[in-house]
């Protein structure tokens, strides 16, 4: 198969740019489906570097700097679809896949609506596959949701009444060898993401305070942000900075435990996963994807008081790393993710053929919703 899969604009598609989820998303995507035998061309700016069968610059660093500067290690990120920088990145990413595109094609839009303006410059030769959902503003007929949670909140949302066939759900992945695991933890927790009282930080900070503990903060943003409503200067917070892939290994493998008491509705979580992958339990809120991800009382504790909150905090010796470990690995990783992919574009290779009746006779299992839970 062939895929087509543009970067997200603004930021450039490597590793460094571990803050944008959906810069992660491509990063990773094109390296799976390369691994698994597939050409892939993907269309970013100048300095990305991900693995595919072409990586192709459309618009150059020092355009990027112009529009974009911004410092995203203290900073949120920010974008504006409709200017020139955007236009530029969207005509030239559908002139260079009008020099590639063959008949069977997929177009992977990763960033939904951010990708739509290149999307509507093809005709149905080429098929549209909103590869990972985890916005509210759909617009195609192929989407890929990140939980079942996520999937139903959007359908919700659009009134969408009736199933799809080709709508499936297939949930972030990671690689193994990114992450550490470790099961001697240090006497501290951390919360590692935007710094913005959504995500809620300050929970952490108060559930800390209250059983005498020391919090790590990491991520973009700052302590004090009034347009994040963040306003921390308690003694027992300690900031240390954005944290690149190096400090990210290293501080989710120390941890006594994470913190992640999101208000809104989570899509995804990666982080939830991320420390689960370093052997390291999570303390969350109870909705969003959450209900999914975090195994109640085995991988971490998922809460709805101030009190939950503190016992699970003070009781979170009782999880055990290789659970967290084996969950993550068994159900997350990118080899264990990449066959839930395969299954489903080859669902939609076929409705080049016989479509919603094509069968397959080489077919041993059905094994691509399967989930693995921790034993003992």
């Amino acid at each position: 198969m062939r895929f087509h899969i543009p970067g997200i604009p603004h930021t450039i598609t490597n590793k460094s740019y571990i803050s944008c989820a959906y810069t992660q998303k491509v990063y990773k995507l094109c390296s799976m489906l390369t691994r698994l035998g597939h050409e892939v061309y993907h269309y970013g700016c100048e300095g990305s570097d991900p693995t595919c069968t072409e990586n192709i610059n459309i618009v150059s660093e020092n355009l990027r700097q112009q529009c974009y500067s911004t410092n995203f290690h203290t900073e949120q990120f920010r974008y504006d679809t409709s200017d020139y920088y955007h236009q530029t990145f969207y005509n030239n990413c559908i002139t260079a896949i009008r020099k590639r595109q063959q008949p069977k094609d997929f177009l992977l839009c990763a960033w939904g609506w951010g990708h739509e303006p290149i999307a509507r410059a093809f005709d149905a030769s080429l098929m549209v596959v909103e590869s990972g959902v985890g916005y509210e503003s759909i617009f195609s007929k192929f989407r890929v949701f990140e939980s079942y949670t996520w999937m139903a909140h959007v359908y919700g949302l659009n009134n969408i009444k009736n199933g799809n066939w080709y709508d499936a759900v297939i949930p972030n992945f990671f690689d193994p060898a990114d992450f550490t695991f470790s099961d001697q933890k240090e006497d501290w927790f951390l919360y590692l993401g935007r710094i913005t009282n959504r995500k809620g930080v300050e929970v952490a900070v108060q559930t800390t305070k209250e059983i005498n503990a020391r919090l790590l903060v990491a991520g973009q943003g700052t302590l004090v942000n009034e347009k994040e409503q963040v306003f921390i200067k308690d003694s027992h917070v300690e900031y240390v900075g954005f944290a690149d892939v190096v400090t990210r290994r290293t501080l989710l493998s120390k941890a006594k435990a994470v913190f992640m008491p999101t208000y809104y509705i989570e899509p995804f979580g990666g982080v939830s996963i991320e420390a689960a992958m370093s052997g390291t339990a999570v303390i969350s809120s109870d909705w969003g994807v959450f209900g999914e991800n975090i195994l109640h009382n085995v991988t971490g504790y998922r809460c709805r008081t101030f009190d939950q909150f503190c016992w699970a905090a003070e009781n979170i010796e009782t999880i055990k790393p290789e659970a967290c470990r084996n969950w993550a690995l068994e159900n997350f990783s990118m080899d264990r993710v990449s066959l839930m992919y395969q299954e489903y574009f080859e669902m939609l290779y076929a409705l080049w053929g016989k479509g919603w009746y094509e069968r397959s006779p080489d077919r041993s299992n059905l094994d691509w919703l399967r989930k693995s839970y921790p034993r003992g």
